[in-house]
């Protein structure tokens, strides 16, 4: 209780029920499917100095194409800033997929975000791409990656929120989708197997302030065969994840392949 009365607490409680209720206005706007738009007009010659700076290193990684996943009982429109953020730090081709609001299995999920990564492949010319998924979204996506195949064509993978270790809230839910989600489930323990070889890194973004994801340390993946790398972020909300502005400047670097596997970072907190 005394970590809950902390002022950085406070003002995370306070922004996220702002931003649930502005979501809920938003989800409408979310229900129908994204197609990928690349931009043509963000060439990384042309981009201001904080963009050219951000893809020094690589200015093609520009050019990978962004793939936002959403959560449970949610759609793209929880991406509504995310998506124009990365576009504005000069990402050229971000789009958001809806999965089936109906969806009761992960592996089923995985395998449906597969298909449509291996479309997002054809339609662009690119081998790999980017994915970025916020809460249920980072598991269907975490385990594509890791049981069906999809690290040969994911080049970075970016959970916000994702229980990876379960959370104690399923149990509240008995569908067949949420028991999945339960610590020690049988898709959990089939994550936790040996995964020799994954070759996508993954960045776990989780905060002490996850309403949704309980304990909070269950956002945390801690899996010795992957390349993991955890990132803490203190008093962000779980549905305030997708639009806090160092949640949105971690993913940016990320992406842009500026950030090393294996590492724990405690990251500051900060309004968007």
């Amino acid at each position: 209780m005394r970590s809950l009365m902390t002022r950085a607490a406070l003002t995370g409680g306070i922004t996220e029920l702002a931003l649930v209720g502005a979501h809920m206005v938003m989800y409408p706007l979310g229900t129908r499917a994204e197609q990928l738009r690349p931009d043509p007009r963000c060439r990384p010659g042309e981009q201001p100095p904080a963009v050219r700076a951000l893809f020094a290193a690589d200015p093609l990684a520009a050019r990978v194409p962004v793939v936002l996943v959403h959560g449970l009982i949610d759609n793209h429109s929880i991406f509504a800033v995310m998506r124009r953020s990365l576009r504005r730090r000069g990402f050229t081709s971000v789009c958001s997929w809806n999965y089936s609001p109906l969806l009761a299995d992960v592996a089923r999920g995985a395998a449906d975000l597969g298909r449509h990564l291996q479309r997002i492949c054809e339609q662009t010319g690119y081998e790999r791409v980017h994915v970025v998924g916020h809460s249920l979204g980072g598991l269907l996506a975490r385990y594509h990656v890791q049981r069906q195949g999809g690290d040969q064509h994911v080049e970075s993978l970016v959970t916000l929120g994702t229980p990876h270790q379960g959370s104690l809230l399923a149990h509240l839910l008995p569908t067949p989708l949420v028991r999945q989600l339960r610590p020690g489930s049988a898709v959990l323990r089939e994550l936790a197997e040996p995964a020799p070889g994954v070759r996508t890194p993954l960045t776990a973004v989780y905060s002490d302030l996850d309403q949704v994801v309980v304990p909070t340390s269950a956002g945390r993946c801690d899996h010795p065969d992957l390349q993991a790398r955890n990132v803490l972020v203190r008093g962000v909300g779980h549905m305030s994840l997708p639009f806090h502005r160092t949640v949105l400047d971690e993913v940016a670097t990320t992406l842009a392949g500026r950030r090393q596997p294996h590492i724990h970072v405690a990251a500051p907190a900060a309004v968007a």
